[in-house]
């Protein structure tokens, strides 16, 4: 059970993580990588436990992206397999304990029985309001500005919108979920150190820890290490820090 005096005071009302290493985990243990898949959805149910423990208001997964597609035919059906039984076995106790689920991502193209497990799971927990858990499939940062210049771009053509009035409020309202808080903060695990198409738009100004453990091996400890890390950080968003100094990277 997660202790909260034992944390920092001030958390982050988003945290969102990049799910790294399922397979180099299988594979120092000599298991197949569907083996990496299942301990990864174990780490989900940890994860999502602390994180609704802790009073985090959004935690967004980073699940299945637009460049998974690229792997073995065998390891997406896999994926979606357990996807199919997470919904089935998680999603009524994640109702009960009054936690919000959203999903971020293209839908158009998906199986129709994904789509509807999908839209079960968003319909089932529209109403609760607790930790909004946002598992971003099918999702690509790239593809989500696309799909929001499209939706201006349309805007503009049927003369609802100016060009002129086209700003970057216009633009992040046109993403997949305007209405939740943008990330504070991202973690990646597995130690690898990029954002891999995730939240490009929203994590502009996000604090980035990179933590060395595999997803699989991911823990409320680790949670709570990345949550310290993050309280100990003067976060500027391109202005000036408590001692007068700009940002990194700052002209002027």
């Amino acid at each position: 059970m997660v202790q909260k005096g034992s944390l920092p005071e001030r958390l982050p009302r988003h945290v969102a993580i990049i799910m790294d290493g399922n397979g180099r985990w299988a594979r120092m243990r000599g298991l197949p990588r569907s083996a990496g898949h299942r301990a990864g959805v174990e780490a989900v149910r940890r994860t999502v436990r602390a994180a609704d423990a802790l009073g985090i208001e959004v935690l967004t997964l980073y699940s299945f992206s637009s460049e998974n597609w690229s792997r073995p035919r065998s390891e997406i059906s896999y994926l979606f397999s357990l996807l199919r039984r997470f919904v089935q076995r998680d999603v009524a106790d994640l109702h009960a304990r009054n936690v919000r689920v959203r999903i971020i991502g293209e839908r158009e193209g998906l199986e129709p029985d994904i789509v509807s497990l999908l839209e079960h799971c968003e319909r089932l927990t529209a109403a609760n309001t607790g930790l909004t858990l946002v598992f971003a499939f099918n999702y690509g940062g790239r593809q989500e500005i696309a799909h929001a210049a499209r939706r201006l771009a349309e805007d503009v053509a049927a003369g609802r919108l100016d060009p002129a009035g086209i700003t970057p409020e216009r633009l992040a309202g046109a993403l997949y979920a305007p209405d939740l808080p943008e990330p504070d903060l991202v973690i990646r695990t597995s130690n690898e150190k990029r954002l891999s198409n995730f939240l490009l738009w929203q994590a502009a100004y996000a604090e980035l820890v990179f933590v060395p453990e595999l997803w699989p091996d991911f823990t409320e400890e680790t949670l709570r290490r990345a949550l310290a890390e993050y309280a100990a950080r003067e976060r500027r968003f391109g202005g000036l820090g408590s001692d007068g100094q700009k940002l990194a990277g700052q002209g002027g």
